[in-house]
């Protein structure tokens, strides 16, 4: 899946619990791995030009997602699935961020979803999230690396 050019876009405000996974992930793989890592916050629509720019063939956005699984699991989800659950806790339309990208870049897109435990302001992130954390980090480095 992360073929050619990838650029990796990790969204969530990291004083959210598990919101912070995508800016998380983003910080581990940083510099570690041969994509572009971009932490979006909680304002990708903030990062399409840079995005954009990039000429990616692939785009991996990353941010927790009510899946209606256990905290930390987690799923791939192509167009169609990440315009049905959306993103979790920004304002940006999910619609409009995919189709906007993926006019102006023609690249795959692809969202790793992960299933939050605590969204509350304040709190740390889950130990489950945590773990999927350590866990998705080896395994896109890897794949990378390959």
């Amino acid at each position: 899946m992360l073929k050619g050019k990838v650029v990796i876009v990790g969204i969530g405000n990291t004083l959210r619990g598990d919101d912070g996974f995508g800016p998380a992930l983003i910080e581990k793989l940083k510099g570690n791995i041969e994509a572009v890592c971009i932490d979006a916050g909680s304002a990708p629509e903030n990062h399409i030009g840079r995005i954009v720019k990039e000429k990616p063939q692939t785009i991996l956005i990353v941010d927790v997602v009510h899946l209606g699984l256990m905290p930390g699991e987690c799923e791939i989800l192509e167009k169609a699935d990440i315009l049905s659950c959306g993103f979790s806790t920004h304002d940006i339309s999910p619609n409009m961020f995919i189709e906007y990208l993926e006019k102006e870049t023609h690249a795959c897109i692809y969202m790793l979803g992960v299933q939050p435990q605590s969204l509350s302001f304040g709190d740390r992130m889950s130990d489950a999230v945590k773990n999927r954390l350590n866990e998705i980090s080896g395994l896109i480095t890897e794949a990378k690396s390959a």
